[in-house]
């Protein structure tokens, strides 16, 4: 966790897209920040007039963003290199990311205009598909990146190198790979480790493994993956942060590294990440 002091200026404020609740919560934000004399950019999802998100985090000292878990997982792929702090309020149901709830939001803001707050840096991956030499996708993931089969194949192959060492090869459903952000995502439900955001390391989880010894496996950040796919019929798919997607065939490698460009979220001065995991799930009821 990083203190950071220096003055905000401008706010980008962004929104779930399609929703009335969202959007107007942001439009109601916006006034209330310009009567402070702060400059506020609307995103394009805010209508006529916004900015992509990239153009917007070029500019702004911060980014607002209202909605779920899910509209946070996508500013945050967008914002590329800046370094530029993200506050996410929770108008969704989960909230694992976007810790704010609408009740604190002013007081937050006031505390972040001032330059009271603190930040906590999170791990992003960068995912490369190739098919030979020739490169097929390239994107961030917050969350995690995952090789999965389709509906209708079979279970599929996947080799697995680290730093060009052969690691194993994978037999079964697919392979999640996660940051300790997405240790609450899908890798959770797959039987992976919880970790701390601060944590430097990342987890491979398999899916319905084949041989039920191939366990979670947690290796540090430093290392780069290469991941061979062989899927045995039909066809397999990868997909980032459950958001963006692309079809593979037999051969195609994913390459995936720790980027050197970390999210950066404003943490909460309410509640510690133990009491997010306690309230969110379930810990100590009864």
């Amino acid at each position: 966790m990083s203190s950071l002091r220096s003055p905000v200026h401008r706010v980008g404020l962004c929104s779930k897209p399609r929703s009335a609740p969202a959007q107007a919560a942001a439009r109601e934000l916006a006034q209330w920040l310009a009567a402070r004399g702060v400059e506020v950019m609307l995103a394009d999802s805010l209508g006529a007039g916004g900015q992509a998100l990239g153009a917007l985090a070029e500019k702004a000292d911060l980014l607002v963003v209202l909605g779920g878990d899910g509209t946070l997982l996508s500013v945050a792929r967008e914002v590329g290199a800046r370094t530029v702090p993200i506050l996410g309020v929770n108008l969704g149901t989960l909230g694992f990311l976007a810790e704010f709830a609408p009740s604190e939001e002013r007081e937050i803001l006031e505390r972040v205009l001032r330059g009271d707050y603190t930040t906590v840096e999170r791990m992003r991956l960068e995912v490369r598909a190739l098919r030979g030499e020739r490169e097929l996708f390239r994107s961030h993931a917050l969350n995690d990146a995952v090789i999965a089969r389709t509906d209708l194949s079979r279970m599929i192959d996947l080799e697995v190198a680290a730093d060009a060492v052969p690691v194993t090869r994978y037999h079964g459903d697919g392979l999640i790979v996660a940051t300790p952000t997405g240790s609450t995502a899908y890798t959770l439900s797959a039987g992976g480790p919880i970790l701390m955001p601060g944590a430097r390391v990342f987890v491979l989880t398999p899916i319905c493994p084949h041989a039920l010894a191939q366990r979670p496996l947690v290796l540090p950040d430093s290392t780069h993956l290469t991941i061979r796919v062989h899927p045995r019929e039909g066809a397999a798919h990868l997909t980032v942060d459950g958001q963006l997607g692309l079809a593979l065939h037999d051969g195609d490698r994913i390459e995936i590294a720790a980027s050197s460009h970390p999210a950066h979220f404003v943490a909460s001065p309410f509640r510690s990440r133990f009491d997010v995991l306690r309230t969110k799930l379930g810990w100590g009821a009864a």
